[in-house]
C-alpha cells in the first residue's frame, strides 16, 4: 500500500491541487492554458532532449512493443467508432472523435509523470520513443478518418495544415534532436545542462496542475453513457489487451511492456477535445470525456500498477 501511495499521491495529488486551485478561483483558465502551453512547448521537450542525451542505447526498440500497443488502439477505436454510431447515433464524423478518444492516452499531462515515478529512469527511452510516434499516428487518424466522412471542401487545407503540426510539433522535434545529438556524441555541459535540467524537473508538477485546472474548466456531467463507454474502453479494455500482447504473447522487456500497459491505461488525452474543438463536432462529449476518465484513472491506475507488480 505504501509503494502504491508513493506512485499515484504525487500524480493525482497535483492533479487535485490544481482543481482546487481553479475550483477557488486562485488559478484561471488563462493560467491553466499558459501552464498547458510551457508544458508542451518548453519543458516536456526539455525532459525528452535531457533524458535521450543521458540515457542508454536508443537503438533497442523490440517489434513486439509497437505491435502490442497500437493493436490495442486499433481494437478500442473501432469499437469506440461502433457503439457511436449503431447504439447512441452518432454520425461518421462524430465517431471518429469517439474512437480517437477510446484510444488516445493522456501522454503528457498523466502519464509522462506517472510512468516516470513508477520506472524511473529505466522506462524513460520506451516511453519518449511510444510518445513520440503516437502523437502523428493517432492524430493524423483522426483527421483522416473525419474528413472521410465530411462533405466539406476544405479537405486539403486542413489536412496540410494538420501535416504541419505534426512535423513542427516540440515534442517530436525534442526526440529528433536527442536522437541526433546521442548519435553524434554531443551532451549539454555547463550552464547548458544547468538550463536543461532545471526545465525538465519543472515538467511533471506543472504537467498535472495544468491537469487539474482543465478538468474544472471542462465538466464532468454532459453525455454521460457515451463518455462512460468511452471511459471503459480507455481505462480497462486498452491496457488489458495491451497487457495481454505485451507480457504473454509478444517477445517485449518486462520493463517496455510495463510502459505500454500504463501508456494504455492513461486517461483520454486532452488531444481529443483539440481536434473535436478543431473540426466543432463531438465537442462535449470529448471535453467530458477527459474530465471522467482522469477522475476514475486514479483508481483503475492503481489497478493496473498492482498487475504489473509495481506495488
Amino acid at each position: 500500500m505504501s509503494q502504491l501511495i508513493a506512485i499515484v499521491l504525487p500524480t493525482f495529488g497535483l492533479i487535485a491541487l490544481g482543481f482546487i486551485a481553479a475550483h477557488l478561483k486562485l488559478l484561471g483558465d488563462r493560467a491553466g492554458d499558459g501552464l498547458s502551453d510551457y508544458v508542451f512547448l518548453i519543458a516536456v521537450p526539455a525532459l525528452i532532449f535531457r533524458t535521450l542525451v543521458g540515457g542508454g542505447p536508443i537503438g533497442d526498440n523490440p517489434w513486439g512493443y509497437w505491435v502490442a500497443y497500437f493493436a490495442g488502439v486499433a481494437v478500442v477505436w473501432t469499437l469506440g467508432m461502433l457503439f457511436a454510431t449503431r447504439l447512441f447515433g452518432r454520425d461518421r464524423r462524430e465517431a471518429a472523435i469517439h474512437g480517437f478518444a477510446s484510444g488516445q492516452s493522456n501522454t503528457v499531462l498523466v502519464g509522462v509523470p506517472l510512468i516516470l515515478q513508477a520506472y524511473g529512469d529505466a522506462g524513460a527511452t520506451p516511453l519518449f520513443l511510444l510518445l513520440a510516434i503516437h502523437l502523428p499516428i493517432m492524430m493524423s487518424t483522426a483527421a483522416l478518418l473525419i474528413e472521410a466522412a465530411s462533405s466539406e471542401g476544405r479537405k486539403l487545407k486542413i489536412a496540410t495544415g494538420l501535416a504541419r503540426t505534426i512535423v513542427t510539433h516540440p515534442i517530436i522535434l525534442a526526440l529528433a534532436a536527442g536522437v541526433a545529438a546521442k548519435s553524434a556524441g554531443v551532451q549539454p555541459t555547463g550552464a547548458a545542462l544547468s538550463i536543461v535540467d532545471q526545465l525538465a524537473a519543472t515538467a511533471s508538477p506543472c504537467a498535472l496542475v495544468a491537469m487539474g485546472v482543465a478538468l474544472k474548466r471542462y465538466g464532468m456531467l454532459s453525455d454521460r453513457l457515451p463518455v462512460l463507454a468511452i471511459s471503459g474502453l480507455k481505462l480497462v479494455l486498452h491496457p488489458f489487451l495491451v497487457w495481454v500482447l505485451a507480457v504473454h504473447i509478444l517477445p517485449v522487456p518486462p520493463v517496455w511492456a510495463g510502459v505500454a500497459v500504463l501508456f494504455a491505461a492513461m486517461p483520454c488525452g486532452i488531444n481529443a477535445y483539440l481536434v473535436a474543438a478543431r473540426y466543432k463536432v463531438g465537442e462535449r462529449t470529448a471535453s467530458a470525456a477527459v474530465a471522467v476518465s482522469t477522475a476514475l484513472s486514479v483508481v483503475t491506475v492503481s489497478g493496473w500498477l498492482w498487475v504489473l507488480g509495481l506495488v
